[in-house]
């Protein structure tokens, strides 16, 4: 125990030290941001006092030149101090209270010991020698992936193998070790225990000090084109990925910068749940959006169906749904496409001033399409009907600007919109002809701009016409049959497709082949500058939808994470996703890593939920102990509101957030509104737009996806709400949210997707008495 002390008061006297050189530094970078500024400021007020102006000659002119390029060049010194000053004080201003959370001791082959501190970002003393190391820098894998002995880790020379002596684990608050630890895992338990058992927050927090060997594998990866994630509810998905986007922005520092990255996420609510991660790490949040907001940004003219109308009014699960959701109809409208180089292109009227007379009838434009030479690709063949076309425009000028039309608008403009057609207020023609002349063509210019502009959109084009003859080609281009679809039911599917264009409406599945066959008919660019691109929640993909960004992002390198148990979109349909995507990379670019441990859930929540899944899933609990859930089986819906009124004050006693999930929004609208008459506040969360907070909340099952609460009732568990065995994974997505407390509510018949196994779980009847 004494040598227990000793360690300790020598660990504090060591953080004591390097507390004393981060304060030091802090005051020296303030002062120098305060001294750049003030120099930069100097700089600009008397930018010309310091320099020579003179024009009388080619020398003097070179002097004055030169002058000025070194005033601009002390100015970009002073700038690129500062913002140097200001980048390093970010990395002071978060290791100030806890400079690190872990000490490693080793020996290099042929070397003296070494020992290392891991903190948030590097500290080196004035002599450049690391008195801290970033968590990500090549080192510091050693402290995740290894036990004592022998261990490596790659550098950039190759890899280093070193003789691991001592892990030592910090808990620092406010420049304090509370605690620490020495152990032979890669992260002890009770540092996990510590970290796991913190309440939970609106804001998802970085937790890079309890980072496990198997994410640590993920973060670091550099060599996947396409990086799979199956992790079970609560095995670190989506911590260890924002790890990895600040991983790979510090490894490829100078060539990758966070504008480089996308990451496609479930919903807005999960967006803002997760967006203080990266900046707590010292890294720019990277572009974060839903494939939703992706898509529907591209179809400004259409309602594209949301998560909303795919969940409440009704999912799909039909052969319909799963054939154009694959890869081989993405394949289809490829081939399509090409056809669309010999014949049927699908146009429209170009018109002007005549809601009956076309000023370029379609004919006219199909005519041109196809006169250019056969070898001409789609994107050629569009961009040359495109400068045809504003060609013909232009002859047109002068036959418009003769018509009675334009006399009888340019009489029509007040003298301020008249004045404003001249290039000058004191312009002069030589006759009033001309002068007319002058005006007739600057009004048919103006008004003809509007005609251009369409044709340098492609408005010309009538792509929803376009997509339904695609779709009523497919019977003569597949066999409908090996996907079990007779005909009349996909001319009932194209019909479906019709009335919803007539309506301004697109749905999911239709909104992602839509956009592709624009690109392939238009020639749309891709963008070849993204880097990285990461996908959260990909169960609720489709093949079709993953082949159609892969095809957008062709440069890209991509993670795909998820948990194909929580497929409540795509259902049944997410156990073929991997095999389909995976043949859209190189065979040996592909990886799939398996994340089975749970560390969200105390063990017996975990082993309640893992129960609801019947096919046998690998899902290891975490060994942290808590309550059983509770199952409250009540006669009446009165009952069940006084079971969950009683629920949510044994949890406000624990100072617990409380999240009320029920299976759709109705639901959700009503229970909150009996807590309200009952007086019980709560926070309706109706859309993802919203913002979560601390309380109780009540919010449908969908916008539960990615986010963890302490507490989490399941509300209406019975057999009428769950019964349908393709709701398995609904049920299951929404009871693994809990950290330390699950309750299940249900009236009369308990739902049979619930476990089975009474072992796990306590029951509390109640009724009206």
């Amino acid at each position: 125990m004494t040598h227990a002390n000793d360690d300790k008061k020598t660990e504090q006297k060591h953080l004591d030290w390097i507390l004393q050189l981060i304060q030091d530094r802090e005051k020296y970078l303030k002062h120098a941001i305060a001294a750049a500024e003030g120099e930069a400021r100097n700089l600009n007020s008397h930018f010309f006092d310091n320099v020579k102006l003179d024009y009388d000659g080619y020398s003097t002119s070179m002097e004055t030149a030169l002058s000025i390029h070194q005033q601009q060049q002390m100015l970009s010194e002073r700038e690129h101090a500062w913002q140097h000053s200001a980048k390093q004080l970010d990395t002071i201003e978060r290791l100030k209270t806890r400079p690190y959370f872990a000490r490693v001791d080793f020996t290099e082959s042929g070397s003296e010991p070494e020992t290392i501190y891991i903190g948030l970002g590097s500290f080196a003393d004035e002599n450049d020698h690391f008195l801290i190391y970033d968590w990500r820098a090549p080192i510091s894998s050693i402290y995740y992936d290894g036990k004592l002995g022998k261990v490596s880790y790659h550098a950039p020379d190759g890899d280093v193998t070193v003789n691991m002596t001592k892990k030592r684990q910090f808990v620092i608050e406010d420049g304090k070790i509370v605690d620490m630890f020495d152990t032979n895992e890669s992260i002890g338990d009770q540092m996990l225990l510590r970290a796991l058992s913190e309440k939970s927050s609106t804001q998802m927090k970085s937790i890079v000090t309890t980072i496990q060997q198997e994410q640590n594998k993920i973060i670091r990866n550099t060599s996947a084109d396409l990086l799979f994630v199956q992790g079970a509810a609560g095995s670190g998905k989506t911590s260890a990925i924002l790890q990895r986007i600040a991983y790979l922005l510090y490894r490829y520092r100078g060539n990758l910068t966070s504008g480089d990255v996308l990451m496609f996420s479930p919903n807005m609510l999960f967006n803002d749940y997760i967006k203080s991660v990266l900046p707590e790490m010292g890294e720019q949040n990277v572009v974060q959006l839903t494939y939703w907001q992706y898509v529907s940004r591209r179809l400004p003219h259409m309602r594209t169906e949301t998560l909303f109308d795919q969940f409440e009014h009704g999912q799909k699960d039909t052969a319909v749904h799963r054939f154009k959701t694959s890869t081989a109809f993405f394949n289809l409208l490829e081939r399509y496409a090409r056809h669309l180089n010999k014949r049927g292109i699908a146009v429209k009227d170009i018109k002007f001033k005549h809601s009956t007379k076309p000023y370029f009838s379609k004919d006219e434009i199909r005519e041109l399409y196809y006169s250019f030479n056969s070898n001409y690709s789609l994107a050629n063949r569009i961009e040359a009907t495109r400068e045809e076309l504003v060609t013909r425009l232009n002859h047109k000028v002068n036959s418009e600007a003769k018509k009675s039309w334009v006399r009888e608008y340019i009489e029509g403009l007040s003298k301020d919109q008249l004045t404003a057609l001249y290039d000058r207020p004191d312009q002069e023609f030589k006759s009033e002809d001309d002068e007319y002349r002058f005006l007739s063509k600057r009004v048919v210019m103006q008004q003809l701009a509007e005609v251009n502009r369409r044709i340098n959109s492609n408005q010309f084009l009538n792509m929803q016409l376009q997509y339904l003859r695609f779709l009523r080609a497919i019977p003569k281009m597949t066999k409908l049959a090996d996907w079990q679809i007779s005909e009349d039911e996909w001319l009932a599917e194209v019909d479906r497709v019709k009335a919803n264009f007539l309506q301004k409406y697109i749905a999911m599945d239709d909104a992602t082949p839509y956009l592709y066959l624009w690109d392939l008919v238009t020639g749309r660019q891709m963008d070849y500058n993204m880097r990285y691109i990461f996908i959260d929640e990909i169960q609720d993909y489709t093949p079709l939808e993953i082949a159609y960004l892969k095809a957008a992002f062709p440069h890209a390198r991509f993670t795909l994470l998820g948990d194909l148990n929580q497929a409540i979109f795509t259902k049944d349909d997410s156990r073929t996703l991997l095999k389909q995507i995976s043949t859209l990379f190189a065979h040996d670019k592909v990886e799939v890593v398996q994340l089975t441990r749970s560390y969200r859930s105390t063990k017996q929540i975990t082993n309640y939920t893992k129960q609801i899944l019947r096919t046998g899933e690998k899902i290891e609990a975490f060994n942290r102990d808590g309550e059983k859930p509770v199952e409250w089986q009540c006669d009446q819906p009165e009952t069940a509101l006084k079971a969950l009124t009683k629920v949510l004050a044994r949890n406000q006693q624990k100072h617990y957030t409380t999240a009320i999930i029920t299976k759709n929004l109705a639901q959700a609208e009503q229970v909150y509104a009996d807590l309200q008459q009952e007086g019980q506040a709560a926070s309706l969360i109706k859309t993802a737009n919203q913002r979560l907070v601390d309380g109780n909340l009540v919010l449908p099952s969908y916008l539960a996806k990615g986010l963890e609460f302490d507490a989490v009732v399941m509300w209406g568990a019975d057999q009428q709400n769950y019964h349908a065995l393709d709701e398995t994974q609904l049920v299951y997505t929404i009871t693994s949210r809990a950290m330390a407390q699950l309750d299940v509510i249900y009236t009369g018949q308990r739902s049979p997707l619930l476990p089975t196994d009474t072992a796990t779980f306590e029951e509390n009847h109640e009724n009206s008495h």
